[in-house]
C-alpha cells in the first residue's frame, strides 16, 4: 500500500479516536476539554484499551439513560410492558418415535388464550436450526385458540434427540417451552 495512503488513513483514524474521546460521556458528563482525550490514551497506555473504555462508557451511558439493568437487558422483550394473559397448550411435548435421518417431521401444538387480554406471541425459537416453529403473528383474543407448527428435520443427527421450542409472549410466565423427542435412525448406505 502506498505510504501516503497509509499515513492518511492513520491520520483519519487518529482524528476519529480523538473526536470520539472528546464526545465520550463519562459518569461526570461529557468531556469538556479536548486535551482530556489525550489523558484516556495516557492512562491506558494503548489505543485498544482506550477504544474499549470508550465503548464501555457508551454502554453505561445508554443503560443509565434507558434505566436498564445490564444483567437483565437480554431478558427485556417487546411484550414485557403489555398486559399479561395466560396460555394453555393441549400438550407441551411430543415424541415422534423412531424416524429416519434427513426426514421432515411436523407436529402442530394447539393452544388457548385463557386470560382476559389478547395474547401476542413475540417469537418462537427452536433450540437448533433443525427445529423450526411457525406461529400466529396476529393477536389471539381471550378464549381464542391458535396453533404452533414445529418442523423437525434431524439431518445427520442420530439416536435419541430432544429439542425445545421457546415461546415468548405477553404471558405469565413470559416464556413457555415445548419439547419434541425422537429416536433418529442412521441411514443405511
Amino acid at each position: 500500500m502506498n505510504e501516503k495512503i497509509k499515513i492518511g488513513l492513520l491520520g483519519v483514524i487518529a482524528v476519529a479516536l480523538i473526536a470520539n474521546a472528546y464526545l465520550l460521556s463519562t459518569d461526570n458528563g461529557p468531556i469538556s476539554d479536548p486535551t482530556e482525550s489525550k489523558a484516556v490514551f495516557e492512562r491506558t497506555g494503548n489505543s485498544n484499551t482506550a477504544v474499549s473504555g470508550e465503548a464501555d462508557a457508551r454502554r453505561r451511558a445508554m443503560e443509565k439513560a434507558n434505566s436498564v439493568d445490564p444483567m437483565k437487558a437480554k431478558d427485556v422483550s417487546k411484550t414485557s410492558n403489555m398486559p399479561a394473559t395466560t396460555i394453555s397448550f393441549a400438550e407441551n411435548s411430543h415424541d415422534f418415535g423412531t424416524i429416519n435421518q434427513d426426514s421432515e417431521n411436523k407436529k402442530v401444538f394447539t393452544f388457548t388464550n385463557e386470560g382476559n387480554e389478547p395474547l401476542i406471541i413475540e417469537k418462537a425459537k427452536g433450540s437448533c436450526g433443525c427445529t423450526v416453529p411457525t406461529y400466529p403473528k396476529e393477536p389471539i383474543p381471550p378464549g381464542g385458540t391458535g396453533e404452533i407448527e414445529v418442523v423437525y428435520k434431524p439431518g445427520k443427527q442420530k439416536n435419541k434427540q430432544t429439542k425445545n421450542v421457546t415461546i415468548t409472549a405477553n404471558t405469565t410466565p413470559p416464556k413457555t417451552v415445548l419439547t419434541i423427542t425422537a429416536n433418529v435412525l442412521e441411514n443405511a448406505g
